[in-house]
């Protein structure tokens, strides 16, 4: 993190800004393609660009064949950069321009880096392609035998090879490493090297004649690369203007990162066209460090390089963010993505809990359902089980236990939802005992004062949990849990004899924004009854509520997300914090900019369009402070108790035993000190503090 740079700054959060261009080329004319380079390079200094990459040979074009020996078009091609060198001195990008050099007795097809006014260094093409319609070897030296070599280009002397590495010292974790095409479809290209001596931007200066079905085999090869790697790839072909005498070009660029595409352009475009994003420097790095085999793979292949810092000066003002952002990280815009990602998680809970069952005897599943969200889900899964065990869905016992506050909504909606799926269902009443409990506590709720504290909510879940407990002895059966992986990370339980606690836990995998998602892909497979799919609804229109604590005079019921807070930005937080372990301060930066337009961006299929809310960055910020009261500072012991159940999200899990662990007695000082300073506004301090 640059803590120098202003909070609205994407460089100041882990973030550098890449660009894949493609120019229009003139055939062997070198001056007029430093020209186009030019233009596309002051285009990304305006935007903030750190990196611009172009195609392969773009000083002179890639098909011109026996005319890249003539000396008249070398040395306009050197002329060509140092013009490119001078006129670089004010601009922010590092740019890589494909051109052919002189060196030794050869010419190499090279990437020339270039930045403020210099050549940093160049990086031959390692391999060759010459078959098929490829004839490179007439022309070129292989560059994989080059390493540690120098080469001198417009007079000065700078590293060359196939083994540089190019650090910012101002911006952590900005490596760039250069390959020439063919370099990444060889079975191990430069750049995993590269990757794994340090590397997180690989370049790829392409040329690449297209053909049907290239643009898809270049896409595999970037997204895994990137993936593979955990860098930023970077792609830009050749286009517009190369020589068509054999083959024809289309001009491609995209930008992966960790095998996700953030950017990409139209083909055959007529004109320049670049792909911007800005690449998280942040994830790829975190990544790294929990991904611990991708280093003990360095181990074994001892990859050698040489580094060349140099200081990119990063702007300071606010250039936006350049990138997709999820409101709901956990659930995918794409329809098809949303339902695969239904699917999966349904029938991951599902197989968990035939697995379970039949490994215990087949006993009964029992389950308190009481209207709400995860007890519907939990009982849905339970019903597809004991389908899928040949089992009558009677043997699920199903109880609604109505306690002082419990509305006649979710307890209808229970009983009939039990009643349409064909579970059994009994209606115990906890108010007596849980009257005589608190009397015998001396509680004031006893003596008719409206005392509705932690005690009195918590003897009603403790109840409900000990009736469930007790009525699996009775019956030879399994209390079933319930509980959701966002109620998991906030501690929203009751510890030990409450809902925290059963035998076996279907939901402890699935974030309460995938629940309603997951009900309505059930709702869509065409498997159920009218009357389940009337009460299922019901159940996804109803507010969130523990239903512990009576109406207040306006009538209205407890509001879970009025005391904790909206679970929108609660599981936008846990996902950035689980899956990459952001700071609180970048987390905020991002949900701002997720959450602040309800009008931008995409929203999940099914989403209802008149419940769409927003969030600015104080909003955010206050939220985000008690996500991390409770998840660092408090939540921990009961994670560390909780049963077992399956993992969902490869976001990870809560399980002690699984993605997560840490210490109970933890606390969240070091996450509140980052937010404070960020978002001191939100808090009432000053900036100064």
């Amino acid at each position: 993190m640059i803590t120098d740079l202003p909070f609205e700054s994407v460089y100041r959060h882990g973030f550098a800004r890449v660009a894949a261009c493609t120019i229009p080329v003139a055939i062997a004319d070198p001056l007029t393609n430093v020209d186009a380079v030019l233009e596309s390079a002051r285009a990304c200094d305006a935007e903030g660009v750190a990196i611009a990459v172009f195609p392969e040979l773009c000083l002179t074009g890639y098909a011109i064949d026996d005319l890249v020996m003539q000396d008249p078009l070398l040395d306009a091609v050197e002329a060509g950069i140092e013009r490119l060198v001078a006129a670089s001195v004010d601009l922010l990008p590092v740019l890589l321009v494909g051109a052919p050099l002189r060196h030794g007795n050869r010419l190499y097809n090279c990437a020339v880096v270039i930045h403020r006014g210099r050549v940093l260094g160049v990086a031959p093409k390692a391999y060759l392609p010459t078959y098929r319609e490829f004839y490179e070897h007439r022309w070129y030296a292989r560059g994989d035998d080059q390493a540690g070599q120098h080469i001198v280009v417009g007079g000065e002397t700078v590293p060359f090879g196939p083994d540089l590495l190019f650090d910012a010292v101002d911006v952590p974790g900005l490596t760039l490493h250069a390959e020439v095409c063919e370099d990444v479809w060889v079975p191990i290209p430069p750049s995993s090297g590269a990757a794994l001596a340090g590397a997180t931007v690989l370049a790829n200066l392409s040329g690449s004649p297209i053909t049907i079905g290239r643009a898809d085999d270049r896409n595999l090869l970037s997204q895994s690369q990137s993936m593979r790697c955990l860098a930023a790839y970077i792609y830009a072909a050749a286009g517009q203007g190369e020589s068509t005498n054999d083959v024809s070009w289309d001009g491609q660029t995209m930008i992966y990162e960790g095998g996700q595409l953030l950017d990409t352009t139209e083909r055959f475009p007529d004109g320049p066209r670049r792909s911007v994003a800005d690449v998280d420097l942040d994830r790829l790095r975190q990544d790294r460090i929990r991904q611990g085999t991708f280093d003990d793979n360095r181990r074994t292949t001892t990859p050698s390089f040489r580094t060349v810092t140099f200081e990119l000066a990063p702007p300071a003002s606010d250039i936006g963010l350049r990138r997709a952002l999820d409101r709901f990280p956990f659930v995918p815009d794409d329809p098809a993505r949303l339902a695969q990602d239904c699917y999966e998680a349904f029938n991951i809970q599902v197989s968990g809990l035939v697995q379970r069952l039949q490994a215990i005897g087949n006993p009964k599943p029992v389950l308190g359902v009481s209207g709400g969200l995860d007890s519907t889900h939990a009982l849905l899964v339970i019903a597809r089980a004991m389908d899928r065990m040949g089992r009558p869905r009677s043997d699920i016992l199903t109880y609604t236990l109505p306690g002082f506050a419990t509305s006649e909504r979710t307890k209808r909606n229970a009983i009939a939802l039990a009643e349409a799926v064909g579970a059994s269902i009994e209606e115990i009443d906890i108010r007596p005992a849980a009257s005589e409990m608190l009397a015998r506590m001396g509680h004031p709720f006893a003596a008719g004062e409206p005392v509705h504290d932690v005690t009195f909510e918590n003897v009603q879940a403790g109840l409900r949990t000990d009736y469930l407990f007790r009525l699996a002895n009775k019956n030879g059966g399994i209390v079933v849990g319930t509980g959701d992986l966002s109620e998991i990370a906030l501690g929203w339980s009751t510890y030990g004899v409450g809902d925290q606690m059963s035998h076996y836990s279907v939901n402890p995998g699935v974030p309460k924004t995938l629940i309603q998602h997951v009900i309505r892909w059930v709702i869509a497979s065409g498997e159920l009854s009218a009357a389940t799919v009337e009460v299922l609804q019901a159940v996804l229109d109803t507010e969130i509520s523990p239903e512990l604590v009576p109406a207040g005079q306006d009538g209205r019921m407890q509001s879970t997300e009025d005391r904790i807070g909206p679970y929108n930005l609660h599981d936008f937080t846990l996902y950035h914090v689980l899956r990459f372990g952001f700071r609180p301060s970048k987390i905020a930066f991002l949900a701002a900019h997720a959450w602040s337009d309800p009008d931008a961006g995409n929203w999940p299929p099914g989403y209802p369009e008149d419940e769409r809310p927003s969030y600015d960055l104080v909003t955010v910020a206050r939220w985000l402070e008690v996500f991390l009261q409770r998840f660092f500072g408090f939540a921990q012991f009961k994670r560390t108790a909780i049963p077992n159940g399956p993992k969902v999200s490869p976001a990870g899990s809560l399980s002690p035993r699984g993605d997560w662990r840490a210490p109970s007695d933890g606390n969240a000082r070091v996450w509140l000190a980052d937010l404070h300073a960020a978002v001191p506004q939100a808090f009432g301090e000053s900036t100064h503090s």
